[in-house]
């Protein structure tokens, strides 16, 4: 057989550590899985975002409030949240094919939903089943890559993924903006059903690779608990601006949320095969650590609903736009991640994590000097500086919190994500309750509705000055924290 090879051009060649690609070679089942694993995730994970620059239209087509519109948003956060912890269980009881084939199944036939769907109802299925899918498909592919990808390459290779993984969610409101200005809100939806039948057939053809598996029991008590608890939350706080404190609506889901907390984790506590060891809530580093980033993630859900509706709903411009005002912030918080890393490394997280939080200040205190006719540039500027705060803080907190205890890593990463994925779910559905109550119930071209996202932004700084002084206190540099472990016990 002729060796086929392609040349890379020097400025790239780097990225492969080669002159070259074996074509012959590019296709083998490990490479095959990994990339359709790889482009399942993109696709996927895109879903997320890209529906913020719709909320006004979903408002307007099914009169409906923001508060209900937003649910789109935060309902496909808080399904990835519930996924994360069966990962294990599914990872070791099914095949990889299976489990990409049932993964892009669930996330096409909840796009077509959205797509055809007569009410907001059948809105809220379709996104509930883009998220299953998306909450399998993108832990799936980190366990992939940890199994093809040779040890010595997985830093480069991790940093290419979370730089493909993020710069396309980080377009998806401008697409999406720009999508919806040219066509619809479900024309979206139906591109993602195409996509996603697409992947679908090359992964029956091309996936071929199958990993080890080991008995892996699934606590199916503590799998239901886990559900209530997030959805029980999320329903209560979002209810607030549509039932103010209702009993039946708003206060029953929370402390049904609550109390099967408490029961979830005592029985973690019991069981011989827990869904999550808690035991690394012991650490309270970690505990800090998880705090910051969960935190932190709720402000950046927050903005990625508040701002889509102060650009449209409140200065009335068009969703394109609101999706270019998002974009840079979103570029730079992406790049930040990685020097924030760089910079930890050098100098040490406390540093770096400080300047994160008053970055993310000065974000937030610029948003309140927004008006009712503020130009798309000035926002663009504030979001940057807000993102620059972000960035530096999000990946540096989460590899520093991870590492505090590196023995239990995979239960201290289930624990870490689901409470991010619980936070970032509350800040986009509370943020916009609290929008709403400080507008007097209508979001619109209002000095009211200006004024309530200034109150709504101060929140958002209050809940960063927090982090600010947890930082103080309990966030500690690798070499102090070295020295706490090897000083003598008095």
């Amino acid at each position: 057989m002729v060796r086929q090879v392609i040349y890379l051009p020097r400025q790239i060649n780097f990225l492969c550590g080669s002159d070259y690609i074996d074509i012959n070679n590019l296709m083998n089942k490990k490479t095959s899985t990994f990339l359709l694993f790889l482009i399942a995730a993109t696709i996927t994970i895109t879903a997320q975002s890209i529906i913020t620059t719709g909320l006004k239209y979903l408002m307007i087509d099914f009169q409906i409030s923001s508060s209900t519109a937003q649910l789109t948003y935060s309902i496909f956060l808080i399904i990835l949240a519930v996924m994360i912890p069966p990962t294990a269980y599914i990872s070791n009881r099914f095949k990889l094919k299976s489990i990409l084939i049932t993964s892009l199944t669930l996330f096409t036939i909840g796009s077509l939903i959205v797509y055809i769907s007569p009410n907001i109802e059948m809105v809220l299925i379709g996104r509930i089943l883009e998220a299953a899918g998306t909450g399998i498909i993108m832990p799936m592919t980190q366990i992939v890559l940890f199994k093809v990808i040779p040890e010595e390459k997985w830093s480069l290779v991790m940093g290419l993924f979370g730089l493909i993984i993020g710069i396309v969610p980080a377009m998806g409101p401008t697409i999406g903006g720009y999508i919806i200005d040219i066509s619809s809100w479900r024309s979206i939806f139906l591109i993602f059903t195409i996509l996603g039948i697409i992947v679908l057939i090359l992964s029956i053809i091309l996936v071929k690779l199958d990993l080890d598996r080991k008995p892996h029991p699934l606590d199916i008590q503590s799998l239901i608990l886990s559900i209530i608890i997030c959805l029980g939350i999320m329903i209560g706080f979002s209810n607030i601006s549509d039932y103010g404190y209702d009993l039946i609506y708003v206060i029953l889901p929370i402390i049904l949320g609550i109390v099967s907390l408490i029961i979830f984790t005592k029985r973690q506590l019991k069981i011989d095969n827990p869904l999550i060891n808690l035991m690394v809530l012991k650490s309270k580093y970690f505990v800090s650590g998880t705090v910051f980033v969960s935190l932190l993630y709720f402000t950046m859900c927050a903005i990625n609903v508040l701002m889509p509706l102060f650009v449209q709903n409140i200065v009335n411009y068009s969703a394109t736009t609101a999706g270019i005002v998002l974009l840079p912030g979103a570029i730079i918080l992406i790049l930040f991640n990685f020097i924030g890393s760089v910079l930890s490394d050098k100098i040490g997280i406390r540093k770096v994590l400080i300047a994160s939080c008053i970055l993310s200040i000065i974000g937030f205190m610029t948003m309140t000097t927004y008006t009712i006719d503020t130009s798309v540039d000035y926002m663009i500027i504030t979001q940057i500086i807000r993102c620059l705060g972000a960035g530096l803080g999000f990946t540096p907190a989460t590899t520093w919190t991870m590492s505090i205890v590196a023995s239990d890593v995979e239960d201290a990463t289930a624990i870490n994500n689901t409470l991010r994925q619980i936070f970032g779910a509350i800040g986009s559905a509370i943020s916009v309750v609290i929008l709403s109550i400080f507008a007097g119930g209508k979001i619109g071209h209002t000095t009211a509705s200006v004024n309530s996202f200034a109150m709504t932004s101060i929140i958002m700084a209050i809940i960063i000055l927090f982090t600010l002084i947890l930082t103080i206190l309990y966030i500690k540099d690798k070499k102090q924290l070295i020295s706490e472990e090897h000083a003598p016990t008095k």
